[in-house]
């Protein structure tokens, strides 16, 4: 009977003791992790206060001309994709959207498009890198009604020697007549420019994507329509849909329109090889 009692007491100041030590933590970590959406948000907003803090410090060091360019950005890349483009550059990461220095003996060309392109854009500047100045829209670029919109704020006031342009994932559900009025807007404004212009085809949307089996469909017939407005205006076409479907299974992820780093480095080799061609065609 004593050495039950004894037992008890001993169990019951290791539960207390235990309980003195765990409540204190236990209360602490209450206290730092949100419990509802507003806690939520209040947290994710001091979180993104401390990185705009961090990045406009790093941004005050750069050169006049990249501040600008920065501004550009800030300006455009948006909601989804600003706050990921400033903790990449916290952390030193190279990205499609970093400042270019042109080398001046060397042509300008501008990459416009949606994430696909700018996926391949690094793959491209790399290819092309001593032989062009690969710049990227201050854009994920988005559908044609966008286009018609900034297409003035994204080709700045650069004398570009080349324009490689695509619209057409974000254009799936655009009815056909828009498209193809909206595509002969923008082709007409780009011409304006001087520069050689080059049509990207829109790359493949898998049949078991999200949205669908319709969706591919209507990617191929945006392509399609894209293809005669070009052949109408004598624009060059890069043909990417035709290059990579080959390659889908081991290019492109599964159930998405986007692609893998190996895809990703032929689709940019790819658009280098062609604008390779097109810069030996002679000056514009």
């Amino acid at each position: 009977m004593y050495k039950q009692v004894s037992y008890l007491r001993s169990y019951l100041f290791v539960c207390l003791f235990t309980g003195l030590i765990v409540s204190p933590l236990w209360g602490k970590d209450k206290k730092t992790e949100p419990t509802n959406a507003k806690e939520a948000a209040t947290k994710k907003a001091e979180q993104a206060a401390v990185v705009n803090k961090k990045f406009a410090a790093w941004k005050a060091k750069l050169s006049p001309e990249q501040q600008a360019w920065e501004t550009i950005l800030e300006e455009n890349l948006g909601p989804f994709y600003l706050p990921r483009y400033k903790k990449q550059k916290l952390m030193d990461k190279v990205t499609g959207w970093d400042y270019v220095t042109d080398d001046p003996k060397l042509p300008r060309v501008i990459l416009i498009g949606d994430s696909v392109s700018r996926g391949y854009t690094l793959a491209a500047r790399k290819a092309l890198a001593g032989k062009a100045n690969v710049h990227r829209a201050p854009a994920n670029c988005g559908p044609t009604a966008t286009g018609l919109k900034k297409l003035d704020t994204w080709l700045g006031n650069g004398n570009w020697d080349v324009i490689h342009f695509n619209f057409g994932i974000h254009d799936r559900r655009t009815p056909a007549a828009d498209y193809e009025s909206r595509l002969e807007t923008i082709v007409e404004r780009l011409k304006k420019t001087g520069a050689k212009i080059v049509w990207a085809s829109s790359t493949p949307i898998p049949s078991d994507w999200k949205e669908g089996p319709k969706m591919k469909t209507a990617l191929e017939e945006k392509n399609a329509i894209a293809a005669r407005v070009m052949k109408k205006h004598n624009v060059e076409i890069d043909d990417l849909f035709s290059f990579i479907t080959p390659h889908l299974t081991e290019t492109q992820n599964p159930k998405d329109v986007h692609f893998n780093s190996k895809g990703y480095d032929m689709l940019g080799k790819q658009v280098a090889k062609h604008l390779e061609g097109t810069l030996g065609q002679g000056e514009k």
